[in-house]
């Protein structure tokens, strides 16, 4: 029978539970492609979910075990019927959802061909493999901000150096809005390559506040009355006050917004900052390195 390799977590408790496991290859069926996975991101929530965080809250039903991974790039290599994509196609995509058996650090993914976009021609699949949730995740934040009440309403991005929070403060200005960043003063001059301006220390009274650093009660501290809190951690959102709008991004797979990121990262519009490539083997050490904190663009596996 034809095995693929893939990292899972059978009983959750960090780094050292993920084991890699063969499983059989599917076939894709209808409105499906199967990709060999060319590059997979690391990124905090896999560490939660490897770590049982999500197991804790309900958010994960396994019987056997739990899949490992979030966003991929790779090759097309079978479609199923409905499906108009040719093999040998490079597409990038996100897997959404907490409650599977599968994940994106694995040789082969079957997913809903509705969920991949094409990868440019200009764009490496190493880096286009760690546009799928940060993106994503930060277009649909902008979403749930809209577009700019007025001209020069002043939106603050916590975490403005961090995956989420820089694809936030470019992807903010083209909806109006006056975007200041915040983070840490080492990262000033990044925050304002995007194209806003910088804080290191921020003062209540924002128009917005998108809160990409999970300040929570912190961040919705700086929004002014009656203005507006989109937050990271949905059914986790601090409680409404002072007529603010309190929401939180739930991230979902989208093809065609995904397309539209990947076209801006080819260009240069979008940051994407690729910090190491390792092979899977290496999963769990890698997990530790980021647990540690402070890294500045992504660890990419290679399975």
């Amino acid at each position: 029978m034809n095995t693929f390799r893939t990292a899972v977590v059978r009983t959750p408790g960090g780094p050292d539970s993920i084991e890699i496991i063969d499983v059989p290859v599917a076939e894709p069926g209808p409105g499906e492609v199967r990709v060999k996975v060319a590059a997979a991101a690391v990124n905090p929530v896999d560490l939660a979910v490897a770590g049982g965080f999500f197991h804790s809250m309900g958010f994960i039903d396994q019987p056997d075990h739990t899949g490992l991974g979030w966003d991929f790039a790779g090759t097309v290599v079978a479609v199923g019927p409905g499906v108009d994509l040719a093999v040998g196609t490079r597409v990038a995509g996100l897997v959404g959802g907490f409650d599977r058996d599968f994940g994106t650090y694995a040789e082969q993914l079957v997913v809903p061909a509705s969920d991949v976009a094409v990868v440019p021609d200009g764009l490496d699949l190493v880096v286009a493999s760690t546009v799928p949730l940060n993106g994503l995740t930060a277009a649909q934040i902008v979403d749930l901000l809209g577009d700019a009440p007025t001209d020069g309403n002043r939106l603050l991005v916590t975490g403005a150096a961090g995956a989420v929070g820089g694809y936030v403060v470019s992807l903010a200005q083209d909806r109006g809005w006056r975007v200041t960043g915040l983070a840490r003063a080492e990262d000033e001059e990044f925050v304002r390559s995007l194209g806003a301006d910088f804080t290191a220390h921020a003062e209540p009274g924002w128009d917005a506040v998108a809160d990409g650093a999970t300040l929570q009660e912190q961040g919705l501290a700086l929004v002014g009355d009656g203005g507006i809190f989109v937050g990271v951690r949905p059914g986790g959102e601090p409680p409404n006050q002072r007529g603010i709008t309190v929401t939180a991004v739930d991230v979902r797979p989208d093809g065609v917004q995904l397309g539209g990121l990947l076209d801006r990262t080819a260009s240069g519009e979008l940051p994407a900052r690729v910090h190491k490539v390792v092979p899977l083997d290496q999963v769990a050490d890698v997990h530790r390195a980021v647990a540690k904190g402070g890294i500045r663009g992504r660890y990419v596996l290679k399975p």
